[in-house]
């Protein structure tokens, strides 16, 4: 599941409550989509439905906005075909884990966790119950969170401040995991941009749907126009200077100008320019990078089975790594076939254990823009060494075929992997099979 050294993998999750905004385009949609198109990175991008249903109990809503947010990303030009694009809930693996980890999850960690607090910190404050109408969702959310991540075995996760904790649960149940059974997950880091651009909504306060002051990403170009001509601005006349400093409609078009187109706003702010001019400034540069894109999203708005065939794509991609880890993963954890032996407990043989837990297939991408994968033995040595393979995809069908013909993947794959002696090749043949009877399990 490690990806090459020089390569960092990245995962991003995307709540599918809402529709998405101008804050959430320059805040997360436009910097990630340019981090996708880096050749050292490898990039995850889901819908989270499953951590949706935590919020939202609206079917329709839950659809809509899984629709919405996918057309969003698609249209802004996330690659399908360089990235992996998927629905959580395609993911049946995650919620395995999900348990998984909740079995080595302390549940006083999962007390601290900021949500759970402040549901409860609310409940408190108004004499109730302190955990009156809050779900076990809420409570795990860190839980699922952390399966998310590490089934993919991320290195960074872009994440706001207010998520941080998360991660640190995160690597604390990884940790205890590995501690228990042998290093499978990699531990992640945050990644916390206090750079990335967080835009005031049409009142002048942070733009959240919370406050109900946001400017949808795609709206017409009509009601665009119509929202910024609503922006909040001070009393002064045309003629009169205007302060940059606070100003909602200076920081929002601060975040699609060029520093040159930006400077000439704040000049024309000190000349005392009229609001109604600065906001349709404003209009017209959000609508000149917009509004190609919008005519993208549209188009994918109105043939919801071509986003379907994506997601769908993106999920089989995915699970080429999560069927064979997860296999793995049942077999660290004692869930194997009977005909594998019992062997003896934990504590009798933790040296075999962490042994097992590094055979297996570790897959990566090359600074060529390839795909590669490597079996390793017990001892995580090198026993075969593919040959380069355009996707994830083409390289993840080579690996399931071969656990299904263990006997035969020398003649079968040879012209896909470097060559191997025949004792090397029978060691390959039996470590395929015990790969073979852990996934049979999953």
């Amino acid at each position: 599941m490690a990806a090459s050294p020089s390569i960092t993998r990245y995962l991003t999750g995307i709540t599918t409550t809402g529709t998405p905004h101008l804050g959430n385009y320059v805040g997360s949609v436009r910097p990630s989509v340019a981090a996708s198109r880096r050749d050292d990175v490898q990039s995850f991008y889901f819908l989270a439905d499953y951590h949706a249903l935590i919020k939202c109990d609206e079917p329709a809503r839950i659809q809509r906005s899984t629709l919405e947010i996918a057309a969003t990303w698609l249209a802004c030009g996330l690659d399908p075909e360089r990235v992996t694009f998927y629905r959580q809930s395609d993911i049946p693996e995650i919620p395995e884990l999900t348990w998984l980890l909740t079995c080595v999850s302390a549940k006083g960690m999962l007390n601290r966790a900021h949500a759970y607090k402040a549901a409860v910190d609310k409940n408190v404050a108004r004499g109730e119950d302190p955990d009156g109408d809050v779900s076990a969702g809420l409570f795990m959310y860190p839980v699922l969170m952390a399966a998310d991540i590490v089934m993919f075995n991320a290195h960074k996760v872009p994440v706001g401040r207010d998520q941080a904790q998360h991660l640190e649960m995160t690597r604390d149940v990884a940790q205890r995991f590995n501690h228990l059974y042998g290093e499978q997950f990699t531990l992640p880091e945050a990644e916390i941009d206090d750079a990335v651009a967080l835009l005031p909504g049409l009142d002048g306060r942070k733009m959240s749907k919370s406050y109900d002051n946001t400017i949808p990403l795609f709206t017409p170009r009509a009601q665009l126009q119509k929202l910024i001509a609503g922006i909040v601005t001070d009393s002064r006349a045309p003629g009169e200077p205007k302060d940059t400093e606070g100003s909602a409609l200076f920081q929002i078009y601060q975040a699609f100008a060029s520093a040159e187109e930006t400077e000439a706003l704040r000049r024309a702010f000190a000349e005392g320019i009229a609001w109604g001019d600065a906001k349709q400034m404003l209009f017209e540069r959000i609508d000149r990078e917009i509004a190609p894109l919008r005519a993208r999203y549209d188009s994918l708005m109105a043939d919801p089975a071509q986003i379907e065939r994506i997601l769908l794509a993106g999920a089989e991609k995915a699970r080429t790594l999560s069927r064979p880890f997860m296999g793995r993963l049942r077999h660290a954890v004692g869930l194997r076939t009977l005909a594998e032996g019992t062997g003896g407990g934990k504590a009798a043989q933790p040296s075999k254990a962490k042994s097992a837990s590094k055979m297996g297939f570790k897959q990566y991408r090359e600074r060529d823009g390839l795909f590669y994968f490597k079996l390793l033995d017990e001892r995580g040595s090198t026993l075969l060494q593919s040959l380069g393979f355009k996707s994830p995809q083409d390289a993840g069908r080579v690996i399931g075929a071969m656990q299904h013909f263990p006997d035969d993947f020398v003649n079968s794959f040879a012209d896909q992997l470097e060559p191997v002696d025949n004792q090397t090749a029978l060691a390959a043949a039996k470590v395929l099979k015990t790969l073979s009877q852990a996934d049979g399990e999953s």
